[in-house]
C-alpha cells in the first residue's frame, strides 16, 4: 500500500484535499470516483506496508473498546462530529494504548481518510468485523447505530468467552494440584519406601518395581525431563497457530467426548449467529457479511464451511440450502435461516438463534463442570491410590511370610 496526497472537487464545486492509502495511482483515483470526488491533483507522498501504521499502539482491551464504542455512537446521536467526537475519545480514554490510536485515527480523518479507512490501518486494535460495520454505518448514514451495535457485538462475545473460561478455571487447577501432587511423591515419597524396602530385603511385587523405577527415573532425569515435557507443550501451542495445526486442533476438538465436542460447536453457532445478525443489521453486503462471519467463527471447521456457503450463495443460491446440506451447522440454525429469508427478517431470526446457542452455552458449561469434576477427582484418586497400594504391598506380602 502507499499513501497518496490529492486536491479534488466534487459536484458542488468545493474542493478538498487529504491523503488516502491505495495500491497504486488509479486504485487512488477510483477511490476518489466513488466518493464522488475529481482528482485535480494526485501523487504519492509516501510508502507504506501497513506494519508502520499498525504498529502504532498496541492491542487494547475488549472491555476498553466497549466502552470506547459505546461513547462514540452517544456523541455521534447527539450531534458531535466525528473528528470533535474522536478529538473527546482521545483526552478521556482510560487504555493508554486506544488513546494513542484513536489520536492517529483522528489525525488521517482530518486529513481526509474516511472514518473506516483510518480504523483500518489499525489491525491489532479494529479487526475486519469492526472495520466493517463502520464502513456499513458511514455508508448508509447511520453511524451511531452501528458503534452502538458494535459495543454489543463485544459485550455479547466477551460474555461467551467469560463463561467458557469460568468453566475451565477448575479443572486447570485439579489438573496443576495432581500433577505436583503425583511429582512430589515420585520425588519425596517413594524414595522413603525404597529405603526401608533395601532394609528388608527381598522382590518386589511387580506393581511397586514399576513405580520405583518411575521414582528413578524422574530423579535421575529430571532436569532433561521437563525441558522435554516444556518444549513439547511450547510445540503444540507453535503448531496450533499455523492453517495445518489450527485445521486438525478445530476439527478434534469438536469430536471430543463428554460433551466438550458439543459445547465448542455451541460456543461456534452463538458467535456465527451473533456475528451475522449484527452484519446484516448494519447493512453490511451479505456475501461480504458471511465473509466476515467466516474469518470471525473461531474455528477452521466452520470457517471453511462458512466460505462454501459464500461461494453457493455467490452462484444465487439461497443461503438456508447450503447451511442445510452442511453437516456443520445444526438444523435449528438452517431453518431459523430459511424462515428469515422467506420473511424478510433474517437479522431478527438470526438474533433469536444467536439468543438460544448462548443460553445453551450456560448450560452445556454447567453440564460440563458437573462431569468433568467427578471424572478429575476420580483421576487424582486413581493415581495417587495406585502410588500409595505399590508402596504397601510388599508390607503386605511381609506380613504374610511372617505369618
Amino acid at each position: 500500500m502507499a499513501g497518496f496526497g490529492y486536491s479534488a472537487i466534487n459536484a458542488q464545486g468545493i474542493v478538498s484535499m487529504g491523503e488516502l492509502q491505495a495500491t497504486d495511482l488509479e486504485s487512488a483515483r477510483e477511490q476518489l470516483r466513488q466518493r464522488g470526488l475529481l482528482a485535480e491533483r494526485l501523487e504519492r507522498v509516501t510508502e507504506a506496508t501497513g506494519t508502520t501504521s499498525a504498529a502504532v499502539g498496541k492491542k487494547v482491551t475488549p472491555k476498553a473498546l466497549q466502552v470506547f464504542s459505546r461513547q462514540f455512537a452517544t456523541l455521534i446521536a447527539a450531534g458531535v462530529s466525528v473528528v470533535a467526537a474522536l478529538v473527546i475519545l482521545e483526552e478521556q480514554t482510560e487504555d493508554d494504548n486506544l488513546a494513542v490510536v484513536t489520536a492517529d485515527v483522528r489525525a488521517k480523518v482530518e486529513r481526509g481518510l474516511l472514518l473506516s479507512e483510518a480504523m483500518a490501518s489499525h489491525p491489532k486494535v479494529f479487526d475486519t468485523l469492526f472495520v466493517a460495520m463502520i464502513d456499513a454505518g458511514e455508508t448508509a448514514g447511520v453511524l451511531d447505530t452501528v458503534l452502538d451495535r458494535v459495543a454489543v457485538q463485544i459485550e455479547k462475545s466477551q460474555q461467551i468467552k467469560r463463561r467458557v473460561k469460568s468453566a475451565m478455571i477448575y479443572p486447570t487447577l485439579v489438573l496443576c494440584f495432581a500433577t505436583l501432587v503425583l511429582v512430589g511423591m515420585l520425588f519425596f515419597l517413594v524414595p522413603i519406601f525404597v529405603n526401608i524396602f533395601k532394609e528388608q530385603g527381598g522382590q518386589l511385587p511387580t506393581l511397586t518395581q514399576y513405580i520405583v523405577s518411575a521414582s528413578n527415573f524422574v530423579r535421575s532425569w529430571w532436569y532433561v525431563l521437563f525441558p522435554i515435557i516444556g518444549l513439547a507443550i511450547w510445540s503444540l501451542m507453535r503448531f496450533k497457530k499455523t492453517q495445518r495445526g489450527r485445521d486438525i486442533w478445530d476439527a478434534f476438538v469438536l469430536k471430543v467426548p463428554m460433551r466438550i465436542g458439543s459445547t465448542v460447536s455451541k460456543v461456534a453457532m452463538a458467535r456465527v449467529s451473533r456475528t451475522l445478525a449484527t452484519l446484516i443489521a448494519s447493512g453490511v453486503d451479505i456475501i461480504k457479511a458471511i465473509d466476515i462471519t467466516a474469518h470471525t467463527s473461531g474455528n477452521a471447521v466452520v470457517e471453511k464451511a462458512l466460505l462454501d456457503v459464500k461461494d453457493r450463495v455467490q452462484e444465487g443460491i439461497p443461503i438456508a440450502q447450503p447451511l442445510l446440506e452442511s453437516p456443520v451447522f445444526p438444523v435449528m440454525l438452517s431453518q431459523m435461516v430459511k424462515i428469515g429469508e422467506e420473511t424478510g427478517e433474517l437479522e431478527l431470526m438470526l438474533s433469536k438463534v444467536a439468543d438460544f446457542y448462548e443460553d445453551e452455552v450456560d448450560a452445556s458449561v454447567a453440564s460440563l463442570t458437573s462431569i468433568i469434576e467427578p471424572v478429575m477427582m476420580l483421576g487424582v484418586g486413581c493415581m495417587v491410590g495406585v502410588i500409595v497400594v505399590s508402596m504397601y504391598l510388599p508390607m503386605f506380602k511381609m506380613l504374610q511370610t511372617i505369618k
